[in-house]
């Protein structure tokens, strides 16, 4: 899966960079002849750069179940989503500046005529270059973390400075002449607006899947897991895959028509769905009390944190942490469905005793494979999971691959505790969400 991840992620960053590159076969010995030419030079570049990583960014929105399993999973998809969108940002902020300093080497007038220009292709450029700051700026933690639906809705906006941006470049690309200019972003465009189109429209009203709930278990005080029963056609899903859910309970406090990332808990083979949900914020706090026959909408699913079901049993070391069971829950109840055998060591780390969920049914199904066990880890008692703790508990944990999923601050220190015991980080598979 490594080579497989490393080579998709290549590819988007070569169709990226490749507007610019091609560039250079354009450019000629007056583009480098002094100082203010070569900061024209890096100016162009940088606009086509950062243009051509917006649209390839753009495009990864898609959101089109089974595309992002080449790149590890949505999460990892969205983290290079994240890092384009970053590095096109930063290069369309020197694009203006790179320009204004090389015109600054014949008068300072000039250079601000560059930066204020009244030229349509000019204006145009500044519309989309403040839009993509307001519409960008939440992104970035510099700012704090943002509120997931605002921010959600206000980085949907992003895609106006898409468009904007093309109308500046078409008006006044001068380094990609002749047809080689629209044909370029004519085809980067296609790419991007596509998606743009598939993810806010298509999926919106035709790749949501409707269900119904049928059975409410309360696993813990702050978990509920939902009971799902497909209205129409059947999700399709692998042991450790999430879906988005959007519920439609007209009497849910807040959430209503929201969707949200949940990862399935039950088995592939089930009539229906099953998805335990946490209290950990106001939508999955109002999903506590979602009323039975209510309906719900599934979209998905998406992930790739388990190799393939039908692969031969290696030994395998899961870290899960509170609702990070879910997973794993869901490949247990497979496997058992299935009579498969599983060689695995699950250390489930809580806080506390009162704070393991499905405990008895890991027990029940942990005793159906005799090769595989569970460790407890309580918080309250142990402290942060060390690399002592995991040695002792699974002393061959260095010759296991790693699966883990649960908060970030655990999934980090246990990785770490993890290479120092010698697991190399390639057979570390970590599953968490960002905002998505």
């Amino acid at each position: 899966m490594r080579f497989t991840v490393n080579s998709s992620q290549a590819v988007v960053w070569l169709l990226a960079l490749f507007p610019g590159v091609m560039a250079f076969g354009f450019l000629s010995a007056p583009d480098f002849d002094n100082p203010s030419a070569v900061l024209n030079t890096l100016g162009r570049l940088t606009g086509i750069w950062g243009m051509a990583l917006l649209l390839i960014a753009a495009a990864l929105c898609c959101r089109v179940p089974g595309f992002d399993r080449p790149f590890g999973g949505l999460t990892k998809l969205w983290k290079l989503h994240h890092r384009l969108g970053a590095v096109a940002f930063l290069l369309l902020l020197s694009h203006p500046l790179l320009l204004a300093f090389s015109a600054a080497g014949t008068s300072l007038s000039a250079a601000v005529g560059t930066l204020f220009s009244a030229r349509p292709a000019v204006i145009w450029g500044w519309v989309a270059l403040l839009a993509l700051m307001i519409f960008m700026a939440p992104s970035f933690r510099f700012f704090g973390e943002p509120e997931y639906q605002r921010w959600k809705h206000l980085h949907r906006l992003a895609g106006i400075t898409v468009v904007l941006g093309l109308v500046h470049t078409l008006l006044l690309s001068r380094t990609l002449p002749g047809v080689w200019g629209p044909a370029v972003w004519g085809l980067w465009a296609a790419l991007a607006i596509g998606a743009i189109g598939y993810r806010w429209g298509f999926s919106r009203w035709h790749g949501r899947l409707p269900y119904r709930v049928v059975a409410i278990d309360r696993p813990a005080r702050n978990v509920v897991e939902l009971a799902l029963e497909p209205q129409a056609q059947v999700l399709c899903y692998e042991p450790g895959q999430f879906v988005y859910l959007t519920p439609y309970d007209t009497q849910l406090p807040v959430g209503r028509g929201e969707e949200h990332p949940y990862t399935v808990s039950s088995a592939p083979d089930e009539t229906g769905l099953r998805i335990a949900i946490k209290n950990l914020g106001d939508a999955s706090r109002a999903l506590q009390t979602v009323r039975l026959d209510s309906e719900v909408r599934i979209e998905g699913p998406y992930g790739c944190f388990f190799p393939s079901p039908d692969a031969p049993p290696e030994p395998e070391l899961w870290i899960a942490g509170g609702i990070g069971i879910t997973p794993f829950l869901s490949r247990l109840r497979h496997c058992a469905r299935r009579g498969q055998v599983l060689r695995i060591h699950l250390i489930y780390c809580v806080q506390d005793e009162t704070r393991v969920l499905f405990e008895e049914e890991l027990a029940q199904l942990m005793a159906q494979l005799p090769e595989s066990r569970v460790t407890l880890h309580f918080f309250y008692r142990e402290g942060p999971l060390r690399g002592e703790f995991i040695e002792h508990a699974c002393p061959d944990a260095a010759r296991r691959s790693a699966y883990l999923c649960g908060p970030l601050p655990l999934i980090e220190r246990a990785s770490t505790a993890l290479q120092a015991l010698g697991v190399p980080q390639k057979r570390i598979v970590t599953e968490e969400f960002v905002l998505l």
